[in-house]
């Protein structure tokens, strides 16, 4: 009878870790972005405005496009590199390598192929 319990106990407890979804590791001090994007990490209400930026450990959004970030961030000298995966206009990209530069204005995230957004200031 114990050893069935045991079984049982084993098995939801393997259930809950499996379907438990995997939380974001977290390297940034908090949110970065425009006026736009930090009202929005805020208060969770867009405005719908074209400048929107947000950046923060799930990922990158701007107002035609969103990042999600995959897997543990590298550090480097001035920030950080992570795999991104971007949805743009409703398409989705290849896993990519965003580049997190930060500066005394704030982060600038960069893409191999030449895409730039930034620097975002930290959201106050």
């Amino acid at each position: 009878m114990n050893t069935i319990r045991f079984t049982i106990a084993s098995a939801v407890v393997a259930a809950m870790s499996i379907a438990a979804p995997a939380k974001a590791a977290t390297f940034l001090d908090g949110a970065y972005g425009s006026k736009e994007g930090c009202t929005y990490a805020e208060t969770g209400e867009s405005s719908g405005a074209d400048d929107f930026l947000l950046l923060n450990d799930e990922g990158l959004t701007t107002s035609v496009s969103a990042c999600e970030f995959k897997g543990a961030p590298k550090k480097t000298a001035t920030g950080f590199t992570i795999k991104a995966q971007c949805d743009v206009e409703g398409e989705t990209g290849p896993e990519d390598t965003a580049t997190l530069t930060k500066s005394a204005k704030g982060y600038t995230v960069s893409f191999p192929g030449g895409t730039k957004l930034g620097p975002m200031p930290k959201c106050r």
